[in-house]
């Protein structure tokens, strides 16, 4: 244990793939974790290699190779490790061969399409950042008849029960009926903000789709499926080394499917920032 040489206790959880660089530092001030037998309760902390890391009194696995895989996550499911009212997750959707893994963001139940999962915290840390400021494209069908008047605060951005809300970029696709669809960007993603922007609106969104979030897309991933991102995507994209694929490892791995999922609409993947 030292207090300068090596890195964080907290960064190095993360590397583990136990949690996010926060979700590491919240077991550590629990007493969950002990460094050469001693439980620590700071996370002001760092640690060398040599160093013993026990967690829940075992012995803190080597990190694993950071990775990044594509998910098209359907509608229903809860995008967290365990739900309170005993809604099935995410996690439990995915293949039973898949790593421990946690997801970059989150999706509403409701939503659905693309969601990034990774077994790096510091990697999930990097690309949830706001400082990264990649933009998000959703594909969203609103009850209502929006017009471009209504639609000009949002693209200058606006407050709502005094959270400022950035700029959205907004294109408005085709009326179909009693709906419209839209495409929309934004770059922070907070909780449920364009249900939220657009009911400011007076418009009710009844399907959200995500068909990006910065370089990655969704394309023709099917609800359920699958797949991880390319060693030379990795790199190019955040500058991180990734394990060679294996054989099969370019192979889509479609998980259970649930209830009445729908394909993503088409025309996604050529969509442009």
């Amino acid at each position: 244990m030292n207090e300068t040489a090596g890195e964080r206790i907290a960064k190095r959880l993360a590397r583990a793939g136990l949690a996010s660089r926060r979700g590491a530092e919240a077991m550590i001030l629990e007493g969950r974790v002990s460094v050469n037998g001693k439980i620590i309760d700071s996370p002001a902390l760092n640690v060398i290699e040599t160093d013993k890391i026990e967690v829940d009194g075992a012995p803190l696995a080597p990190p694993d190779p950071p990775r990044l895989w594509r998910y098209n996550k359907p509608t229903g499911l809860v995008t967290s490790a365990k739900d309170e009212k005993g809604r099935e997750t995410v996690f439990d959707a995915l293949p039973k061969d898949m790593p421990r893994v946690m997801s970059v963001g989150r999706l509403d139940l409701n939503s659905e399409g693309l969601l990034l999962l990774t077994n790096d915290g510091e990697i999930k840390r990097k690309l949830e950042l706001p400082s990264t400021g990649w933009l998000r494209r959703y594909r969203v069908r609103v009850n209502g008849v929006p017009t471009e008047p209504m639609l000009a605060p949002l693209r200058k951005g606006i407050s709502i029960e005094g959270e400022r809300f950035q700029p959205m970029e907004i294109t408005l696709d085709r009326q179909q009926g009693a709906n419209a669809w839209l495409t929309i960007g934004i770059r922070e993603g907070r909780n449920r903000e364009i249900r939220r922007a657009l009911g400011e609106i007076g418009l009710t969104v009844n399907r959200l789709i995500r068909l990006s979030y910065g370089p990655f897309r969704l394309d023709t991933l099917k609800p359920g499926e699958v797949e991880e991102v390319r060693a030379r995507v990795m790199r190019e994209q955040l500058g991180l080394e990734a394990p060679k694929p294996k054989e099969d490892a370019k192979k889509r791995k479609p998980a259970p499917r649930h209830g009445r999922s729908r394909p993503p609409l088409k025309g996604g993947k050529n969509l442009r920032k």
